[in-house]
């Protein structure tokens, strides 16, 4: 597969706030960040840096944190979480497999903590993969960075007071995603199922399809009101309302170029046509351009299709 806007979108690259790739953390980990905490709800919250957004829920029992973002990265969070808690970071719930958010796998791994993600978050991280999109090669993680336990439905963590239930759900973002319940607290983190004020990568070389990210998106909004505090994978913290607006986005783009899909149009013209027109003062902003996301989403379309 070939995308005629790689170069643009590897020019973005050094810019990006959190690159998707395990292999370009380090030149992200360069850069001095200051890691943001924002309290989310009693004992529970959402750390932002150079990477995918961290929850984090303290308590008697310890810490758990959802995505550790890149190695680089570790000593700035584990300083962040002390703030807020004198305890160890005891376990880690990986929401997908993208070095953005399992980059400090291994040092927290070596550290003590016990990595969770689903089944295919291990496959995906055991395994040499390569992005067309970002016309990039990972390489395999260390075996301290696998997740120790994975799941291929649900599990549920009963710590500090609360119950977090991981769901996995059909191939979204990547094949191997899970958003995350804190039951008793109406919270959920999304991982990257939800990008807030951001065009969406979607990654379809590790099953990704933007279909089953709408499907996500409803299944979510289907169990939250207007009181729930919504965790992006990147992106500030949101509601039900922003949940909705970006679901609105994926649908009407999708159905657009749907439309110029089944006319026949190839993929220059349906970027010549514009069809994120409306929506790219508030979500083109990115590192994902519009032409790039209308570009990524009819190749993804197309090899659903097939």
């Amino acid at each position: 597969m070939k995308y005629c806007c790689i170069p643009r979108v590897r020019a973005w690259l050094a810019l990006l706030p959190g690159v998707l790739l395990a292999g370009l953390a380090v030149a992200q980990g360069e850069v001095d960040v200051k890691v943001e905490t924002v309290a989310v709800a009693d004992g529970i919250y959402m750390l932002l840096g150079r990477g995918g957004n961290i929850g984090v829920c303290v308590g008697d029992d310890g810490v758990l944190i959802i995505d550790d973002q890149y190695a680089p990265m570790v000593p700035k969070i584990t300083a962040a979480v002390a703030e807020i808690s004198d305890r160890p970071i005891r376990m880690i719930l990986n929401t997908h497999w993208h070095g953005d958010h399992t980059g400090g796998n291994e040092p927290l791994g070596r550290a003590g903590a016990l990595i969770v993600a689903h089944d295919n978050v291990r496959v995906r991280m055991n395994a040499r993969h390569f992005s067309a999109f970002f016309n990039a090669t990972t390489e395999p993680s260390p075996p301290e960075a696998l997740p120790v336990v994975t799941f291929d439905s649900t599990v549920t963590f009963h710590v500090n007071g609360h119950t977090i239930r991981a769901e996995h759900v059909p191939p979204a973002h990547t094949d191997g995603d899970s958003v995350v319940f804190f039951v008793e607290s109406n919270v959920v983190h999304m991982g990257d199922t939800f990008f807030n004020g951001l065009y969406p990568f979607i990654d379809v070389d590790s099953g990704g399809s933007i279909t089953g990210m709408i499907a996500a998106v409803d299944g979510v909004l289907a169990r939250i009101d207007a009181d729930t505090k919504v965790i992006p994978g990147h992106g500030p913290l949101s509601d039900q309302q922003g949940l909705s607006a970006f679901r609105d986005m994926l649908n009407t783009v999708s159905g657009r170029i749907q439309g110029h899909i089944d006319a026949g149009s190839a993929v220059e013209d349906v970027v010549a046509a514009r069809p994120t027109a409306e929506f790219d003062a508030h979500w083109g902003r990115g590192f994902i351009k519009p032409d790039d996301w209308v570009e990524l989403v009819y190749r993804g379309m197309t090899r659903d299709q097939r």
